[in-house]
């Protein structure tokens, strides 16, 4: 199914989030947030989507392949890190939500509106995600 074509109203309100984030959270940390979340949900489409557009925009492909164990690579700095354990925290919600730490650990070095900026970016990847893992977007062989 073609989203856009079948319900073009719904799909043009998440463009609408996504326009919000772009504007409003740093490209790179965006960047590394879109490739967990399509990561962890097994979004082949949006992996390879958001993988070749950070390495477009001149994210290093070591720090790209890092994002699959951002725990133990040494590539990302504090902010990063928060946004990443945010990412894992909400795209994996559990019963009992966002654990204390990890909101705490974001708190700390995100204000308050670009705290509530970038959940609205994780929540943003994890419905295209939801879409494109749901309508199987066909992963493009040739780019």
């Amino acid at each position: 199914m073609n989203v856009a074509e079948v319900a073009p109203q719904a799909f043009q309100a998440v463009l609408g989030l996504e326009k919000y984030v772009r504007a409003n959270v740093e490209h790179t940390v965006l960047a590394l947030v879109k490739l967990r979340a399509s990561m962890l949900n097994g979004c082949a489409f949006c992996v390879d989507m958001h993988s070749r557009d950070a390495l477009a925009a001149g994210e290093s492909d070591r720090r790209l392949f890092a994002v699959a164990t951002w725990r133990e690579a040494p590539f990302f700095d504090e902010r990063e890190r928060t946004a990443l354990a945010l990412t894992d925290a909400v795209t994996r919600l559990g019963e009992h939500g966002v654990p204390d730490d990890v909101w705490d650990a974001a708190a700390k070095v995100w204000s308050e509106k670009e705290l509530a900026d970038l959940l609205m970016a994780v929540a943003t990847i994890n419905v295209w995600n939801r879409i494109a893992v749901t309508c199987r977007n066909d992963l493009p062989t040739e780019v």
